[in-house]
């Protein structure tokens, strides 16, 4: 494949600059431009790079509206509502990520549900906001039908992404997953690159079993994580998700033409309410270097916790540059 690498501060530029080509605020492009970029740097090229022609596709199309800001409905205690009023997905992310921080400052635990609102990219990058700042981060999505029932033959469940982060050190612990063994940026990466999955990924219109990319986004049936344990989480998550917003279903998600008007949920707790907060730092590590003392099946193999990954590659591509297809860079600069 071939591939450049464009900087950190070059992309972003870029970004802002179609981003107010598109009717957004200064404030507003700076912070979105940010977030693709950040989450370019980090490796998470699915829900930066990749993803931004799509997100300025939807703009032009009015799924996204630049300049909708999100809408409190309810309060109940620790708990809020939201309208998000189709705005930029990721800006109302980080709101609602910021109000649960600020309901948990005040309450020890915050709750924020929003409907109506677009996706999120990367869900990990409000996970790594908040435990930065000393929360733990839970949160999740619903999204339009892309998975299968465990023994269904069509999709009716979504791969909802799940978000747990919890600070360590400078740092943060973070798992992003989707309920599909490979969310669907990274299939499509897969495919992009014209390689197979590393292992079964979904399912082909013959209803086996495959790790070819373009026969499982053919079908849009992805395998859940765990089987019918994943198809179960992903279930749960949904119905979380949309009575708590009081928000769609990925059911009535689906029968929009291009899935927008998500339901969220983001969770924030404030660990300096614990009575145990002094020795949490040290507990969290003692579990770490516990879990790095695990014997390697190979000696090659790496023992990472969730989100070590990120930081490493944060590392390598703020020295050498975010690594973009050439065809899809050059696109996006004409934009």
């Amino acid at each position: 494949m071939n591939t450049i690498r464009v900087s950190y501060s070059e992309m972003k530029s870029v970004f802002k600059r179609i981003l107010l080509q598109n009717n957004f605020t200064e404030e507003k492009a700076e912070r979105c431009a940010e977030i693709f970029a950040t989450n370019s740097i980090e490796g998470i090229y699915s829900h930066g790079v990749n993803r931004f022609p799509r997100f300025v596709e939807y703009l032009k199309k009015g799924f996204i509206k630049p300049d909708a800001e999100p809408e409190k409905v309810n309060s109940a205690g620790a708990i809020e509502q939201w309208n998000g009023n189709l705005g930029p997905g990721p800006l109302n992310a980080e709101f609602c990520t910021r109000q649960a921080m600020k309901l948990a400052s005040e309450n020890g635990i915050g709750c924020v549900a929003i409907a109506n609102t677009n996706h999120w990219m990367r869900g990990g990058t409000y996970g790594w906001q908040a435990a930065r700042k000393g929360y733990v981060f839970i949160g999740w999505t619903n999204t339009e039908k892309n998975m299968p029932a465990w023994g269904a033959k069509e999709s009716r469940l979504g791969n909802n992404p799940l978000v747990f982060a919890v600070p360590f050190g400078d740092e943060a612990i973070v798992l992003d997953m989707a309920m599909t063994q490979f969310s669907y940026g990274k299939i499509e990466a897969f495919k992009v690159e014209g390689k197979d999955l590393p292992f079964a990924g979904g399912f082909n219109k013959n209803d086996e079993l495959t790790n070819k990319p373009e026969e499982i986004l053919e079908t849009m049936r992805g395998l859940p994580i765990g089987y019918w344990k994943g198809a179960g989480l992903s279930l749960l998550l949904d119905i979380l998700a949309t009575i708590l917003s009081a928000g769609l279903s990925t059911s009535e998600l689906s029968k929009r033409e291009k899935e927008h008007g998500v339901s969220q949920v983001f969770i924030a707790i404030d660990l300096k309410k614990l009575k145990n907060y002094p020795s949490i730092e040290n507990t969290i590590s003692a579990i770490i270097d516990d879990f790095k003392a695990s014997s390697k099946i190979t000696d090659g193999t790496q023992i990472r916790y969730p989100g070590e990954r990120v930081i490493a590659t944060r590392n390598e591509n703020l020295k050498h540059g975010i690594t973009v297809e050439r065809s899809t860079w050059e696109m996006i600069r004409q934009m």
